[in-house]
């Protein structure tokens, strides 16, 4: 991902009374392959605060043990083992996940697909030394791939197919941000902003600020930034893969791969950062924004109310109208 969150020193009008004499608490822990990070403000004190921490980090450790394809005992390892041989069954909330994946690839075209994991396998981006797979290779596993294989009924699910596989890697992270981000509500945590691997969502405001900052990471410069968002009760996320890649005979490879393809991304966009009401919805145009390129990007983000986008090349930076109303410095 490709997001920096900071605290940005712009002038800007007097904010809200609300929580301006809040210490800004920090709530930071590793899970889900990546770090999480929570700053909020607890008008209750420490009793409300401790509350929230347990709460927010139970459920997130709780979600990654459920739903990890690298958890063993979670219900999508057992789905995945049981590929081509029995059918598993599922608890209402895994129905209702997997009822989300309908939506996530119907809204993105097909491009965020959940059974796509035989080819992120196939394109081991940490091998040492990487390897590019052969043509075959590649048209081997897209047989194994497609959402609309994936057979379901009430209470179960089977993958017909020995070597298909499901991964919610596309979009756990960003639902598990939201979800916290709800669960702080149900414990009067009003101001937060929810950071887990630089997908976030921001609620309210920090102490004493009318809008918690981003940085917008360069990708032409990792760790530097070209300019800052101020958001309130919006989210962002953003897909690159300037930082995770391989160079095989002096061609690059991502590690984004495009599941109608097999091949990782290879249309010239660097980056795409999309704002939406929600971290999921930020994070599943970003991603298919990423895959589609610049012109299809952008028509998929304008379709979607409320959301703006900006979509880096390494010649252009291509922007929905109205994303430069977030955009504080640059």
């Amino acid at each position: 991902m490709a997001i920096v969150s900071r605290q940005d020193k712009t002038p800007e009008p007097a904010p809200s009374s609300y929580g301006a004499n809040l210490p800004l608490r920090k709530l930071a822990f590793r899970a889900m392959a990546t770090q999480c990070e929570v700053q909020y403000t607890a008008p209750g004190g420490d009793p409300q605060a401790k509350g929230f921490e347990a709460a927010a980090e139970g459920w997130v450790r709780a979600f990654e043990a459920k739903y990890s394809r690298f958890q063993p005992a979670s219900i999508v390892s057992r789905i995945n083992d049981a590929a081509g041989k029995e059918w598993v069954a599922v608890d209402p909330e895994t129905e209702a996940l997997l009822a989300m994946c309908d939506t996530l690839h119907f809204m993105t075209r097909g491009i965020l697909d959940p059974s796509a994991l035989p080819l992120i396998r196939l394109w081991n981006w940490k091998a040492d030394p990487p390897v590019v797979p052969t043509r075959e290779a590649v048209a081997q596993a897209l047989r194994l791939v497609g959402w609309a294989k994936v057979r379901r009924e009430p209470g179960r699910v089977f993958l017909p197919e020995r070597g298909m596989a499901l991964d919610f890697g596309g979009f756990g992270k960003e639902y598990a941000v939201d979800m916290v981000s709800l669960l702080a509500k149900d414990h009067g945590v009003r101001d937060t902003l929810v950071d887990f691997g630089h997908d976030l969502r921001a609620s309210g405001a920090p102490p004493g600020r009318p809008a918690w900052h981003i940085g917008l990471e360069d990708p032409a410069n990792p760790g530097k930034t070209w300019g800052s968002v101020a958001l309130s009760n919006k989210s962002i996320a953003s897909s690159g893969d300037y930082l995770r890649s391989f160079t095989v005979a002096g061609r690059r490879y991502g590690h984004i791969i495009d599941p109608r393809t097999g091949f990782p991304v290879a249309n010239g966009c660097t980056q795409a950062t999309v704002i939406a009401d929600t971290c999921l919805q930020a994070g599943m145009l970003s991603t298919a924004a990423f895959i589609s390129g610049v012109q299809q990007g952008l028509e998929m983000i304008r379709s979607c109310p409320g959301c703006e986008g900006i979509i880096l090349t390494e010649k252009e930076r291509a922007q929905t109208r109205g994303f430069f109303a977030f955009v504080v410095g640059a």
